[in-house]
This record gives structure tokens, C-alpha cells and sequence, in this order.
């Protein structure tokens, strides 16, 4: 069965003032729409076929780079929607702050190097929280549509959070002032969601 756009839980105007409505639905219907399009074109009559997302991008060799480029589109959108939410922002709680606070000293020492990590990945790319097999957090960035799961790709382990950096991903809002971006993001982040797919994945 071929992979489906995935739809928004929420309005493209939901996240207003952080982001942008029109951004949103580009973003979306655009953007996104068309890594699932050529996704499901790659993987056609092919041994991957039928297989999940995860499935296929652990054990993705990265030569094929339309798999690559269109799997790591379509499975990095569909994480980035989810752990945004209008009622976002604020701070973790319970079992997913006390990691973080393991992990990172404190959750403004977090935001720092979260943001530090989106801020300085040189041109397009992702900044990720992941987690690692016993719980453990740890902080990358990857170029272009790659993202952890994919084999000697990032930080390794799940990603939990991931904030998209490519300039169409805020540029119609916030020009070339990637941190200003960065920084209204955390204004957004579903922080259920992520502490959700934390207590899953650790």
C-alpha cells in the first residue's frame, strides 16, 4: 500500500503568529505532497514496497538517493506536524523534564543547545531530539531530508522532536532570520506529543 499525505490535526492558521497560515499550507500540500508523491514513485515495484517508513530508512542504503531524499522528506514532515500544536509551548513534565534535565543540565541549557544545533546547520536540514535505547537524549543535525534513523546518518536513535530548517520552512515570515524562527518554535512544540513518544521509544 502506498504511503498516504498524512493530514494536519489542526487549521494552517493554528500556529499563528509563529508560523504563518500560508507558509503552513505550502509547506503541507506542497512541499510535503510532493516527497510523498515520489516516495511512493522510488519505492514502486521494488522489495521496499509495502514495508514501513521506519523499517525502510534503518536499513536504507544511502546511495539511493531518491529513497533518501523522498523517505526522509516524508517521514520528517509527518513528525515535525505531530509535535506541533496551538496549545504548544511551555515546558515538559514529568519523566520526559527529568530526562532532559539528565541529559542536558537544565531545560534552558536544552533550548540552548537545541536551538544552537537548528541555528548552525549550514544551509538545509533538521535539528533532532532523539533517544537512545535506555532512555538516554542526545542532540543533532542533519543536512537535507536525512534524520537519524537512516545508518550512520545523525545521532542515531529515534527522533522525538525534529524542527525543520529549510528556508521554506519559514522564509515567507521570517526572511533570512533563521533564530527568530527557532526561537518562536518553542512556542508551538506539543510537548504531550514528544513526552508521549518518548515514554515509546526509551
Amino acid at each position: 500500500m502506498a504511503f498516504a499525505l498524512p493530514e494536519l490535526k489542526y487549521a494552517f492558521d493554528a500556529l499563528e503568529p509563529h508560523i504563518d497560515a500560508k507558509t503552513m499550507e505550502i509547506h503541507h500540500d506542497k512541499h510535503h505532497a510532493g516527497y510523498t508523491t515520489k516516495l511512493n514513485n522510488a519505492i514502486e515495484g521494488t522489495d521496499l514496497e509495502g514495508k514501513t517508513i521506519e523499517n525502510i530508512l534503518k536499513n536504507l542504503d544511502l546511495s539511493n538517493s531518491a529513497v533518501r531524499n523522498n523517505g526522509g522528506g516524508f517521514y520528517n514532515h509527518s513528525l515535525f506536524w505531530e509535535v506541533m500544536s496551538p496549545d504548544g509551548g511551555g515546558k515538559p513534565e514529568g519523566e520526559l523534564a527529568e530526562a532532559i534535565d539528565t541529559a542536558f543540565g537544565s531545560f534552558d541549557a536544552f533550548k540552548e543547545e537545541f536551538s544552537n544545533a537548528a541555528a548552525g546547520q549550514f544551509g538545509s536540514g533538521w535539528a533532532w531530539l532523539c533517544v537512545h535505547d535506555g532512555g538516554k537524549l542526545e542532540i543533532c543535525s542533519t543536512p537535507n531530508q536525512d534524520n537519524p534513523l537512516m545508518p550512520e546518518v545523525g545521532c542515531g536513535g529515534t527522533p522525538i522532536l525534529g524542527l525543520d530548517v529549510w528556508e521554506h520552512a519559514y522564509y515567507l515570515n521570517y526572511q533570512n532570520k533563521r533564530p527568530a524562527y527557532i526561537d518562536a518554535f518553542f512556542n508551538v512544540i506539543d510537548w504531550k506529543e514528544v513526552a508521549s513518544r518518548y515514554a515509546k521509544e526509551k
